[in-house]
């Protein structure tokens, strides 16, 4: 699958690896809109790439998702490739105080807005030959990481409707490819996991986004760059060993008990 001269959907497009995969896409020949919640950031994206387009639009909010609709398949008839980017990940301690809302905001925006922007874009996708739905999941979606525990279990789950959406579209026109990164050099990374990263090294978004379009290319439909690779197989093959290793990078420390 050739990843030029298409009209490419980014969401979460204005910084991390959407926006490194929206520099790469465009200097292929692509056309790409990004969205984000941020104007200010969408604006930088601009400056940094001012062949990009950009949409203000908000992952979590479906009336959101179906203005952007129409606004992409008016602006950009052309359009067939979905790229499901936007992500939250958060390190949450599950023993905390935490509100019930606040709680699942990482599915809201790490599996539910992907399957309601498929459920919103596919119809239009299916009229266009060759078009692709990319999801953007983890290594995490194979071992999950105790510090991140409901980013962990959205992007298994993202990892499991993919395949499940593979497999109902597999005699038709859309491709749908998985691509699960590594931990990757980027702000958020560093942001919520400063502590429990501070001895290991992410992954160059530059790298990493170019290992995946030459598997895209190559015509991988579940993309594995780095040390994901290397998840996905020992899940499989030492799932306790590998998920241990998992714990002691969270650094986490024994609860006192509250009862009497």
């Amino acid at each position: 699958m050739k990843m030029s001269g298409r009209t490419v959907l980014i969401t979460g497009g204005s910084s991390g690896i959407g926006l490194e995969l929206a520099r790469q896409l465009l200097a292929r020949g692509n056309t790409v809109i990004v969205t984000g919640r941020d104007q200010a950031r969408l604006d930088s994206a601009r400056q940094r790439l001012p062949q990009v387009h950009t949409i203000q639009s908000d992952a979590r909010d479906p009336a959101s998702i179906q203005a952007l609709f129409l606004s992409v398949s008016s602006q950009f008839p052309a359009l067939d490739t979905l790229v499901n980017n936007a992500g939250v990940m958060r390190n949450i301690k599950l023993y905390a105080a935490r509100s019930l809302e606040d709680l699942t905001d990482e599915i809201e925006v790490n599996l539910n807005a992907p399957m309601r922007m498929v459920q919103q874009f596919l119809p239009f996708l299916l009229k266009r030959p060759n078009s692709v739905i990319i999801n953007i999941s983890s290594g995490l979606a194979f071992v999950p990481f105790p510090a991140a525990p409901i980013y962990s279990a959205s992007k298994a789950a993202l990892h499991a409707y993919s395949q499940c959406l593979r497999a109902q579209l597999r005699d038709s026109t859309v491709s749908v490819i998985e691509i699960a990164p590594p931990g990757t050099e980027t702000p958020l990374l560093r942001a919520e996991f400063a502590n429990e990263m501070k001895n290991e090294k992410g992954m160059d978004p530059a790298l990493m986004v170019r290992q995946c379009i030459r598997q895209i290319e190559a015509g991988q439909l579940e993309v594995c760059p780095g040390l994901s690779k290397v998840l996905k197989v020992a899940s499989r093959v030492a799932p306790g060993l590998i998920f241990k290793q998992m714990i002691r990078l969270s650094g986490l420390k024994p609860v006192a008990s509250q009862g009497q």
